[in-house]
């Protein structure tokens, strides 16, 4: 019988005194598992369910929502298909429910290949690929994204892992997010304008607890450092598992949502999303890459456990 997000690929690796493993998805290319020494580095579900809240899947070719599915093309109107009814939106792609073809699996990496086609709203063919390897601290996954279509295309990137930190209780864990500016929303979820988080309750720079926020906001402004961006928990006891994302990465989405379905019934979970361009892109433009015929674009990010 079929997992309802399809084959699962296990991977593992023992290297530095380390194990690391991790388990794939064949549906949206999606991380359902990942420990180092057998500390879980984000949230996992069973592999008879489909991901809980989008946990672990690809975001393409855009992350979060476009603005009622529509947005314009050379003047021409596009219609998406509306898959987040609730507020009328388009959301998370094109991927998310799409299994992908292997093209490679060892014991410490699994690569997938999965096509975008056109389609109305949508009238560009990419080929994609999603590469998941392990490294002795962690996972690094790494996104190829091939424009086969005659004219340029509009795309951008994310991913929607869910962090933990072993059995560290998530309310306990603080939440530090290095971005400079915070997207306002509408009642659609859609960004309305762009503030400074300096001064606010939305400035976790220097961390703030987990069980004392509610957020599900855009960051902008994420600062990079030697071409990488780092957000992380961190633990009481001063472990932390860090989401770092190379400079193609501008912008980060944070959710804390109090009712994830874990195993263990809904509890509280954090999203760390690392997005190549903030909500709605396709009208704002963004953080939107456009893709000239032929054009290749490849981009990385990654979890890794630090031990105190």
């Amino acid at each position: 019988m079929h997992a309802p997000t399809g084959n699962q690929y296990p991977l593992r690796l023992e290297a530095d005194g380390r194990t690391v493993t991790a388990v794939v998805t064949q549906v949206a290319a999606g991380l359902r598992a990942l420990e180092v020494d057998g500390v879980a580095l984000v949230e996992t579900f069973p592999e008879s369910s489909t991901p809980p809240g989008a946990a672990g899947i690809v975001l393409v070719p855009w992350p979060n929502r476009v603005a009622q599915g529509a947005w314009q093309l050379d003047g021409a109107a596009q219609q998406l298909d509306i898959t987040e009814p609730k507020q009328g939106n388009a959301i998370h792609g094109l991927l998310r429910n799409t299994g992908y073809a292997l093209v490679l699996h060892e014991p410490q990496r699994v690569v997938q290949a999965a096509a975008v086609y056109p389609q109305h709203g949508y009238p560009f063919l990419l080929e994609t690929e999603v590469e998941h390897a392990l490294v002795d601290d962690g996972l690094t996954v790494t996104h190829t994204i091939v424009n086969r279509s005659q004219t340029a295309a509009p795309v951008a990137v994310g991913a929607h892992p869910y962090l933990a930190l072993g059995d560290v209780p998530i309310g306990d864990l603080v939440l530090m997010v290095d971005a400079s500016t915070r997207f306002l929303t509408d009642d659609h979820q859609i960004p309305v304008s762009e503030e400074p988080v300096a001064g606010t309750d939305f400035d976790l720079t220097q961390g703030r607890r987990v069980g004392d926020v509610s957020i599900d906001h855009g960051f902008g402004g994420v600062v990079t450092t030697n071409g990488r961006s780092v957000q992380r928990l961190e633990a009481p006891d001063g472990r932390r598992v860090e989401l770092w994302a190379d400079e193609n990465f501008g912008f980060v989405q944070v959710f804390t949502p109090t009712n994830f379905q874990a195993p263990g019934g809904p509890r509280r979970a954090v999203a760390i999303e690392p997005m190549t361009a903030p909500a709605n892109a396709l009208n704002s433009g963004e953080g939107l890459r456009w893709l000239r015929p032929g054009e290749s674009w490849r981009l990385s990010w990654g979890i890794r456990y630090v031990a105190n």
